[in-house]
């Protein structure tokens, strides 16, 4: 699931930890837990000290929303109303089928993981937008936390997916105005939970 405890590492850690104003070393730790209870308790989210889709949203940090079969949350009722389907809060087989075919229909991968590509897609979130798809890559200056191999992850379908979808996003969404975007579509780009120790399982 797209969260971030502790324990886990890589570039949507530090991502977190810039926003919340401490050291980004991208290493959930103690101090970053602390942190991120904190804030969510400042913010009236559910302190837990996991950094989940509400938390993310909340912080404005829409590039690292990936909803999924088992997420809760407003995030995921918020994107059941985009999908016209009811909205309980609560991604299951149902929410999983409509966001495939709502892929399907607008030229995304149709996976069934509701990440920024999916998202930047719906009226719902209108916050998500093509730059925001374009950071949800992994960023020339966060590459060097991404050098350690992760053999537990590396060639399976979900990493797979999850890169073409935002490769393929990015590249739908070029206009003249954002030749960032156009750069993000390059085959190098990686989504930024593409390595994320602990995550994928």
């Amino acid at each position: 699931m797209s969260i971030l405890k502790r324990g886990m590492k890589g570039v949507p850690v530090k991502r977190l930890q810039e926003k919340l104003g401490i050291t980004a070393d991208g290493d959930f730790g103690p101090g970053t837990e602390k942190a991120v209870k904190e804030y969510q308790a400042a913010g009236g989210l559910a302190v837990d000290g996991i950094a989940g889709p509400d938390t993310f949203t909340h912080m404005g940090l829409f590039e690292l929303v990936l909803l999924r079969r088992g997420s809760r949350g407003a995030a995921v009722k918020k994107l059941q109303e985009g999908l016209g389907i009811g909205a309980d809060g609560i991604f299951g087989g149902g929410t999983e089928k409509s966001v495939k075919a709502f892929q399907e229909k607008n030229g995304l991968v149709a996976d069934g993981l509701a990440g920024p590509a999916t998202l930047a897609a719906l009226d719902t979130f209108e916050e998500v937008t093509a730059a925001v798809v374009e950071k949800a890559t992994v960023q020339p200056d966060e590459e060097h936390f991404e050098e350690e191999p992760m053999p537990e992850v590396e060639g399976t379908s979900v990493v797979k997916r999850a890169a073409e979808a935002v490769k393929d996003a990015v590249a739908d969404a070029v206009t003249p105005d954002a030749p960032a975007v156009a750069e993000a579509a390059e085959p190098q780009k990686k989504s930024v939970w593409q390595k994320v120790t602990g995550w994928f399982g």
